[in-house]
């Protein structure tokens, strides 16, 4: 759909971004003539209670569907929706809204159109926050987000693909905040085995179970006085749910197998790589536990959607990596700009250590980017320019994006397969294949089969 006219979006030498407002009217519907205006950070649509345009139609979910101001356009994104999310008759996950654009969600029809008022959100002044890295409007729009929020306790729930810095903006609030003196613990809620999680996060006694041959604390008193990071917090077992909301509520732990209380001081960031709202509507995840965490939430934009930060971060990644000597070959940076990094920032950065560890080519990119199609490059490169420990790593990279290319070459792009044949789950792979950043950018997003 052609970026609507109602959110052009300028940039004033003062170091504000203005826009014109936009409303959302129900113009169908057992809530006609209600009225929401879209602000900075977006609206959310439903009959859950913490809907920001809250409907009584019950064949809206709960959680139905999000619009965003993002760049020039008023995006719209389904939230796993039961009976969908419609625009101009055409159902939709994600699109773009034309201005005077029809969305239909069960049967209530809204109105999407400008608000007749000139807003503007103020623009922080640096070009990072911690380790995360940006100069674009975007990324200082974050950054003014983010300085707000440091300083609190609030909860935050930091939402992002994979690879866009989720955990470096939790450490950056974390740094920025009072508590920068004291732990910051990182929890891969994905990763953790489901009988161990729970142990993990509350502590055991002795004799809680077998193998607790003494008590433990958890990670959740780990972090007391400091800040306690869930990754993939989307992947957290329902049973244990309300365990962690009471934790929240309450600010107390009880280890497993424990008869007593113990008060814990902690701030809690949760992130996820996938919106959190389907699930809620599923019945996987508490929406009470969603909104406690999301009493912030930030969402980071994809690399692509920031394109003109891309030589910025060329460049920090090639110093770290080539030191101060050398410069960036300008081949290299232009090289950059054309890829669709849907590994992101992660995959630049991995494509950049890659560039220098094995040497770049600018028809074969970072150590002949393209060898597992073209047989003539398959000779491994020996980085004997490398001290023995980085060159095993550098070597051990390599080996990995020739056999993941070869297994998703033998399997026609089905990373289940692929995985199968591997011997690891499919989610790894998927992770694997991102780290690598080995998909080019006229390759199909092989990861949704």
């Amino acid at each position: 759909m052609t970026p609507p006219d109602v959110s052009t979006q300028v940039i004033e030498p003062t170091g504000r971004l203005e826009f014109d407002s936009v409303d959302v009217l129900v113009v169908e519907g057992p809530d006609r003539g209600l009225k929401r205006r879209l602000g900075p950070g977006g609206l959310r649509i439903g009959t859950g209670a913490a809907s920001d345009l809250l409907l009584t139609d019950r064949t809206v979910s709960r959680l139905h569907c999000e619009l965003h101001l993002v760049g020039r356009s008023i995006r719209i994104a389904d939230s796993g929706s039961t009976n969908g999310t419609f625009v101009d008759s055409v159902r939709v996950h994600v699109a773009e809204l034309a201005a005077g654009a029809r969305v239909r969600v069960g049967e209530t029809v809204l109105s999407v159109t400008s608000g007749g008022e000139r807003l503007s959100i103020e623009l922080s002044a640096r070009h990072r926050f911690g380790d995360v890295i940006g100069a674009s409007s975007e990324m200082r729009r974050l950054y003014g987000i983010l300085e707000k929020v440091a300083p609190t306790d609030s909860s935050v729930l930091i939402q992002g693909e994979t690879g866009t810095g989720k955990e470096l903006v939790a450490r950056g609030i974390h740094d920025a905040s009072p508590r920068a003196k004291f732990p910051f613990v990182v929890v891969d809620c994905g990763s953790i085995a489901e009988n161990l999680i729970e142990s993990e996060l509350f502590g055991h006694v002795r004799g809680a179970f077998s193998g607790a041959v003494s008590d433990r604390r958890g990670l959740v008193e780990e972090a007391s006085g400091g800040t306690l990071f869930l990754d993939e917090i989307g992947e957290l077992p329902p049973a244990l749910q309300p365990r962690l909301l009471r934790v929240i509520e309450t600010f107390e732990v009880r280890r497993v197998g424990g008869n007593s209380s113990r008060r814990v001081d902690v701030r809690i960031v949760a992130a996820t790589n996938r919106p959190l709202a389907p699930s809620v509507n599923e019945g996987t995840f508490r929406e009470d536990l969603y909104y406690r965490l999301a009493v912030v939430e930030i969402h980071l934009p994809p690399l692509r959607a920031r394109r003109e930060d891309i030589p910025l971060l060329a460049e920090h990644f090639f110093r770290r990596y080539a030191g101060e000597k050398e410069p960036l070959p300008p081949e290299l940076l232009s090289s950059l700009q054309s890829r669709a990094w849907p590994g992101n920032v992660r995959e630049l950065r991995n494509y950049m250590e890659r560039s220098v560890s094995l040497g770049y080519s600018s028809t074969g990119g970072a150590g002949g980017a393209n060898a597992a199609t073209d047989p003539a490059a398959t000779a491994p490169v020996v980085p004997i320019h490398l001290p023995l420990k980085d060159a095993r790593a550098a070597w051990t990279e390599q080996f990995e994006v020739l056999y993941v290319k070869a297994l998703l070459e033998k399997t026609e792009g089905n990373v289940t397969r692929a995985a199968e044949l591997a011997g690891i789950n499919r989610r790894s792979l998927q992770r694997l294949i991102a780290s690598l950043g080995i998909r080019e950018p006229h390759e199909p997003d092989r990861t949704d089969d």
